[in-house]
């Protein structure tokens, strides 16, 4: 009996960290589908729409390694209170204001609470997992999800009443969320813990800055092509999907929606793939197949345009129970909220640019197709990294050999 409120603590912080995790992506999709009715209202160009929430993203990823830190020497479950009520916070505000600079600004506070997330809450769904990728793989896929679930409720909310409903219905279920968490915590019934359910053997040292210089190269690729697609997806499906969307903005959401729906779901069996093979073949291997999907997305139109993004980003996505896999593998337990806020700030951070590039290439060309070959040369450029990591096989003979 005595280890029961640990249990319920473990299962009540496992389920909190997978519904953070989709609340964590809401902001930038229901941003990109109300773009579309922003253009309109605001007399803006597309390129100038999004550029309203480069420091949002930005700031998404740069501040979560003081997120990360804090998780790490102040309380895990205090930053998440504040991740859940910021966030919440940031999303109506968005939706109550009105002119370019006052929603650049509110993205900006939003993208700023919403940077907790990443580094505190799968820092600690590692700490309570014993099958790191499953667990990594299960958490992914309610990351995977969120885009989906943000961009089929705020096309509803748009088509039903108008963009501002899109962004402060979803936040004021966050700030509800936050106080049932925040009693939760304050109640006893989720317990702060500092402890790995499963320790590991530590890396050598060398392995360990070799696997993060690697990963600063491959984890900066990935969120390029994320962070660039993501806008991307709902404009290029309003101009080349127009039969299958009904030429609307809820057409558009429902087809992005099912892309993040598979996406999201396929995390779970490329979770699972990450605790049976090596990490670094798991990860390598969808770097190499993103290179040609990327390369002909930019040509085609209709469902065979749809099929290649859902199987582009279900890929893109799928490589992240094996990138987390990887930096908790590497990085010390006592600093692992530090390591992934260094993390998301390639991710979501620098990567945040890529948003600025869909934006700004668009404006300039007037289509996809140079966007979509820059993304290919990305991913091969990712892969070309990917062959460094260090083999796992020989990690146990390089610690025996550094004592």
């Amino acid at each position: 009996m005595a280890n029961n409120p640990e249990i319920l603590s473990a299962r009540l912080s496992l389920g909190f960290s997978c519904a953070g995790h989709s609340f964590s992506h809401l902001f930038a999709p229901i941003f990109y589908v109300a773009a579309l009715s922003l253009e309109t209202e605001l007399a803006l160009t597309h390129g100038d729409v999004i550029v309203l929430i480069v420091a949002g993203n930005v700031l998404f990823g740069v501040a979560a390694p003081l997120a990360g830190w804090l998780g790490d020497k102040w309380s895990s479950t205090g930053m998440m209170s504040l991740f859940f009520m910021g966030t919440g916070f940031g999303l109506v505000l968005t939706g109550m204001v009105s002119t370019p600079l006052h929603i650049g600004l509110a993205l900006a506070v939003t993208g700023l609470f919403s940077s907790i997330y990443h580094p505190v809450g799968i820092a600690w769904l590692v700490r309570h997992a014993v099958s790191r990728g499953t667990a990594l793989g299960v958490n992914g896929f309610f990351g995977g999800i969120g885009p989906g679930i943000a961009a089929i409720v705020a096309g509803i909310l748009i088509e039903w009443f108008d963009w501002r409903a899109a962004f402060i219905a979803p936040g004021a279920v966050l700030l509800v969320v936050g106080v049932i968490f925040t009693w939760l915590v304050t109640s006893g019934r989720i317990i702060e813990s500092r402890i790995d359910r499963k320790p590991e053997t530590p890396p050598s040292r060398k392995d360990m800055i070799r696997a993060f210089l690697v990963l600063a190269v491959t984890m900066l690729c990935t969120g390029i092509i994320y962070q660039a697609t993501q806008p991307a997806l709902p404009k290029v499906f309003s101009e080349r999907l127009g039969e299958l969307t009904s030429d609307g903005v809820l057409g558009v959401s429902m087809f992005v929606a099912i892309v993040y729906f598979v996406a999201g779901g396929m995390q779970i069996v490329a979770g699972r793939l990450a605790d049976k093979y090596p990490l670094k073949y798991v990860y390598m291997i969808a770097f190499v197949l993103q290179v040609p999907l990327l390369a002909i997305a930019g040509s085609l139109s209709g469902t065979s345009l749809l099929v290649v993004a859902l199987i582009m980003v279900t890929i893109n996505v799928g490589a992240l129970p094996a990138e987390n896999s990887l930096v908790a593998r590497y990085a010390p337990s006592q600093w692992r909220g530090l390591a992934y806020g260094l993390k998301f700030i390639l991710a979501f951070g620098v990567s945040g640019l890529g948003v600025l590039l869909e934006g700004k290439l668009y404006d300039y060309t007037g289509d996809f197709y140079w966007l979509f070959i820059i993304l290919a040369c990305v991913a091969a450029v990712a892969t070309a990294a990917g062959i460094l990591l260090p083999n796992e096989r020989s990690q146990a003979s390089s610690v025996a050999a550094e004592l």
